[in-house]
């Protein structure tokens, strides 16, 4: 079990303002956190050093955050993911990706900070 500030958390999200200001809640909640606004840089990123959680926007141009999250795993099967979207499209992703036995926890955008910070305490009980 790793202490919380030595987790290492990717927050992906086309839209800067919200991946900036995520990153910013995190690190000032003690995580090493590294934002992105495009999912392809955050993989190639992983590919060097993966991170010990992956917190995506669902939809995004380049790659879904389903498809990002599974790449990712790949990498490291060890990672763990939350995803977030505010799109009704995202059940049918979700469902799919249940379907090839990748289960990924869903909150609802607009994250709020204390919802995001329970999350991952869920992901990383003490």
């Amino acid at each position: 079990m790793q202490k919380r500030n030595s987790l290492r958390i990717f927050v992906v999200d086309d839209e800067q303002v919200i991946a900036q200001t995520l990153a910013v809640i995190l690190s000032q909640s003690g995580f090493l956190a590294e934002f992105f606004t495009n999912p392809l840089e955050a993989l190639a990123e992983a590919a060097s050093t993966a991170p010990d959680l992956l917190i995506s926007d669902v939809m995004m141009p380049e790659m879904s955050g389903v498809d990002l999250a599974i790449k990712l795993r790949a990498l490291d099967p060890d990672c763990k993911v939350l995803l977030f979207s505010g799109q009704a499209a995202t059940a049918d992703l979700l469902r799919a990706a249940r379907e090839q036995g990748h289960d990924f926890e869903l909150l609802v955008k607009p994250v709020h900070p204390t919802d995001l910070l329970a999350a991952i305490k869920r992901s990383y009980p003490h």
